[in-house]
This record gives C-alpha cells, sequence and structure tokens, in this order.
C-alpha cells in the first residue's frame, strides 16, 4: 500500500512549546457535489508514535474531510520540554486548544492507545464543538478499577520493573533509579528492539517497515526525549478522569474501533466488554466494530479502519 505526505502546518504552539501538526484536504478541483462539508477530522497517536503513524489513514480521509494529525508534547516533532507534567491532563487539553485555535468548527477525534484517551478526554471537554470520537484500543481506566492493579502493557510492566526495590532511599532512588531507566531508554530505541516490538504488537508484521521504525526511533533522539520517557514511565496512570465519567460528560457520537488481537490488553475481551457498558449506561450514540489486528489497527489493516471510518462519518 502506497502513502502519501500530508502537508506541515503553520508553526503553532501550546504553553509556550512548539507543537508540529499537519494537514490534508479535499483537492480544490472537485465539483461541490463531491466535497463533504462535514466535520473536521483529528487524529491523535498514541504512545512513542507521532503523526507519521497515519501514513495509511490521511490520504484517504482527507478525500472527503479536512483532516489533521497533531504531535502531543513529549513525541513526535513536538516540544519535549522536561517540566511538563506529562498525562492525560496535559494532552487533553492540548488537544482542546488546537481544535479552538487551529480548526475553529466541529471536529471528530481520533486517538490509538494513549491518544484514545486524550481523544475522548478532549472530546468530552469540547461540549457542543465534538462532532464525535473515535478510539482505536483506547487506553484507560474505569472507577471501580485500582491504578495498582496488575500491569496490564509493556509499558506498565517496565514500570513497574524498575520502580520495585529502588525507592528505599535517596542514594538508590537519586543514583541508581535513573541509571536503570537511562539503560532501559537506550535499549528500547535500539531500531532491531522497535522492530521487535512491533512485529509482536501488528499480528500481521507486514507494515512494520523502515519507515515505521524510523518514525519511532527518530524522536528518541531529540533533546528532551529521555526526560519525557523518564516522567511518562514514573507517573500513575494519565492522570484525568476514568473513562465512564468521561462516557457521561460525552454529548458527541462513538465509535469503538477494536483490533481484537491485541497482544498488549490482558484480558482484551473484558475491557470491551466494559467500554461497551458504560457507552450504553452514557446513553450514548455509539458504534463498535472488531478488527482482526493488534493494538495500531489504523497501521496495520488501513483499508478496513479507513472504511470502517469513512462509513461512519458518512452516516451510514
Amino acid at each position: 500500500m502506497s502513502a502519501s505526505a500530508s502537508i506541515p502546518n503553520a508553526p503553532w504552539s501550546y504553553l509556550g512549546h512548539d507543537v508540529y501538526s499537519v494537514s490534508s484536504r479535499p483537492v480544490q478541483d472537485l465539483s461541490d457535489s463531491q466535497i463533504n462539508d462535514g466535520p473536521a477530522v483529528l487524529l491523535v497517536h498514541g504512545f512513542g508514535a507521532s503523526t507519521d503513524h497515519w501514513r495509511y489513514n490521511i490520504p484517504v480521509l482527507s478525500r472527503e474531510f479536512e483532516v489533521h494529525a497533531i504531535d502531543l508534547l513529549g513525541f513526535g516533532r513536538s516540544a519535549k520540554p522536561s517540566e511538563l507534567d506529562y498525562g492525560g491532563e496535559l494532552w487533553k487539553e492540548q488537544v482542546v486548544a488546537y481544535v479552538k485555535e487551529r480548526i475553529r468548527r466541529p471536529t471528530v477525534i481520533v486517538g490509538n492507545s494513549l491518544g484514545g484517551y486524550a481523544a475522548l478526554a478532549a472530546g468530552a471537554a469540547l461540549e457542543a464543538e465534538s462532532a464525535g470520537v473515535v478510539l482505536l484500543n483506547a487506553a484507560g481506566y474505569f472507577s471501580d478499577e485500582k491504578l495498582s492493579r496488575k500491569p496490564t502493557t509493556l509499558n506498565a510492566r517496565l514500570r513497574q520493573f524498575i520502580a520495585l526495590g529502588l525507592s528505599r532511599d535517596l542514594l538508590v532512588k537519586w543514583l541508581f533509579y535513573p541509571l536503570i531507566q537511562r539503560l532501559i531508554f537506550e535499549n528500547l530505541r535500539r531500531p532491531g528492539v522497535i522492530r521487535s516490538t512491533l512485529q509482536q504488537v501488528y499480528i500481521d508484521p507486514t507494515n512494520v517497515d523502515d519507515d515505521l521504525v524510523e518514525s519511532i526511533r527518530r524522536p528518541s533522539l531529540d533533546p528532551g526525549a529521555f526526560q519525557v520517557f523518564r516522567k511518562v514511565f514514573q507517573a500513575r496512570g494519565l492522570k484525568g478522569k476514568p473513562i465512564d465519567e468521561l462516557f457521561k460528560d460525552l454529548q458527541a457520537p462513538l465509535l469503538l474501533l477494536w483490533g481484537d488481537r491485541d497482544p498488549w490488553l490482558r484480558n482484551a475481551k473484558a475491557k470491551q466488554d466494559k467500554f461497551r457498558s458504560f457507552a450504553q449506561q452514557a446513553s450514548l450514540e455509539f458504534k463498535e466494530v472488531l478488527l482482526t489486528a493488534g493494538h495500531c489497527p489504523h497501521d496495520e489493516i488501513p483499508e478496513r479502519v479507513n472504511e470502517e471510518m469513512l462509513s461512519w462519518l458518512n452516516g451510514d
């Protein structure tokens, strides 16, 4: 499958820090009847990814819709300041600000994994300015879950591993803890490790190519990347509202797309059931589609994801 590049947007900053984004629109020589006058679409990547992860989605979605993609602070080509409190609240507010300041029209927010939580939280906060939310294997927790439960993702397991027995005194906390984190960070950003991890995350590894590996490795070389890694791994949860509370606040339609063979989620079916149950309890207008894919279905099986999103966006 071929991918085409979208156009980088004019510089924009949030909290005084540069944010990278791209956009694409229907070509201008289409007739009025061929151009969709529906909402804009904003794509939000997951942990360690960037706007590049939407390489197969932007060209297709932008045939009918104005499409934007954004690099969350700390990731991709966006700034990586060490002083920020990284987590769901920061990224939610960043997405909200982007919609209000740059898109300035009702927007459907699409998010994968960690970006799914940011998309849902932003969609709930935008109220009438949210035209819908699409969640692809979204991260997050529910009110009846404890944040200290057994880790269910690679990132959570690593965070628990590096924390065990390493905070008993200041010497260990301030000397050995950062050293171990640094060693883990250096290992995780090696091209071979990135490729191996992605091949575990994608059920069909066909699209795990050099471009994808480089899109994840390149930002890890930026100044500040290690400090972002440390803060994200030391954080307890996403520092935001539980999913069920966000569902109660959401006023827009919801599309749940699941790669139902996600190897990063323990008891993936149970998690899907909870999303469905709480969406029903919140009386949301929602649709759920199960896809044969892993944690990132939008890049693993983009044709199916694009088909489902376009159908839903067009009200079919």
